[in-house]
């Protein structure tokens, strides 16, 4: 199966560009993240123009030998500075254009003029939170009918939140891509989906939890169905964060008073809280970790960098720090990518 293995969602920010830059070469190169811009907030225009020109820079550098794609839902790609930004990075980066049916016309005739001319090709990111709507098929084709003849295009079927309180997800993935697919020569069909719990409390006992991979579960259902396509749908997922995050401003505060350490298992998430509020949670921290990394499915520090810094937050003899919101965000999904691109290539190899 040519093209990535696996499509992360991840949102341009510090904590997720440094997790991909620190991935082994070997898992990088399996897959192709879907960065979205989160909404950016300045006191005036040149402030602003900063900020955004921070974050874009920041995403197009990790991505000098290998590809992704770059959402901007929030933005209007008819004003400043989007207008002058967009178009340079789309065009002149790996950083590929994406846009949605659902978004205003400007956003998509930005979008597909710089797909056609950047030559990288146009994702399509169609978004569907709760019951598939036919109505977006005729946007999706309406969509389409943009675009020169032999743009590439991918598809980018966004679930979005998946726990085992949606169970008909799988089926309205169906629903969506029996629509979909037959619509274009998709050059890859991508299946996003965020497993991470909206609210941690529901699972935690005494802070510490397991949260079913549901995402996990529905690619799988989707697989396992005998369309012609299903073997070919990539997996994607938001990683270690809730979907939910990517609405957030990109200058909220990620720091609240408790601190959170996520790990990816075969079948879930493992979470163990602590309270951070003031800098003294050393203690607490590698309490934390030493509860991951005693489970059986906990695969040893030579597994990744993510697994790494887990064994060697949980030693108490060990001068190394416990680092912050930033650090943990980081080397979960580190160990969380790392992990689902090896699942996938014993699929393929």
């Amino acid at each position: 199966m040519s093209g990535p293995l696996y499509v992360p969602v991840l949102p341009a920010r510090a904590h997720a560009v440094a997790a991909v830059k620190k991935l082994a070469p070997g898992i990088r190169d399996r897959m192709a993240p879907l960065w979205t811009l989160p909404v950016v907030k300045g006191e005036d225009a040149g402030q602003l123009e900063e900020a955004v020109e921070k974050d874009l820079r920041r995403v197009a550098g990790v991505h000098k030998y290998t590809s992704a794609w770059l959402d901007v839902p929030y933005a209007a790609l008819n004003q400043a500075p989007y207008g002058q930004l967009l178009p340079f990075y789309w065009r002149h980066t790996a950083l590929r254009p994406v846009t949605d049916p659902a978004l205003p016309a400007s956003h998509q005739a930005v979008a597909v003029e710089c797909a056609g001319e950047g030559g990288g090709g146009l994702g399509i990111r169609i978004r569907v939170p709760g019951t598939w709507n036919d109505e977006l098929a005729g946007r999706t084709g309406a969509l389409l009918a943009r675009l020169d003849p032999g743009v590439p295009v991918d598809l980018l079927l966004d679930l979005q939140t998946v726990l085992l309180s949606r169970p008909d997800a799988g089926k309205e993935a169906l629903r969506a891509l029996d629509t979909l697919v037959p619509l274009a020569a998709w050059r890859t069909v991508s299946q996003l989906a965020g497993g991470f719990p909206n609210e941690v409390d529901r699972v935690l006992d005494r802070d510490r939890g397991e949260a079913e991979r549901a995402d996990w579960d529905t690619w799988h259902e989707l697989r396992a169905s005998r369309r012609p396509y299903a073997q070919s749908v990539r997996y994607g997922d938001y990683g270690i964060l809730a979907a939910r995050n990517l609405l957030r401003s990109a200058d909220d505060d990620d720091r609240s008073r408790y601190g959170l350490l996520r790990y990816t298992t075969e079948r879930t998430f493992l979470l163990a809280r602590f309270w951070a509020e003031k800098r003294g949670e050393t203690g607490v921290t590698r309490e934390a970790a030493r509860w991951i990394t005693g489970f059986p499915d906990f695969r040893g520090s030579a597994a990744s960098t993510g697994d790494r810094w887990y064994a060697q937050c949980a030693d108490t003899t060990g001068a190394q720090g416990t680092g912050n919101a930033q650090t943990w965000n980081t080397m979960g999904n580190i160990q969380h990518m790392t992990h689902v691109v090896r699942c996938l290539s014993r699929g393929t190899d």
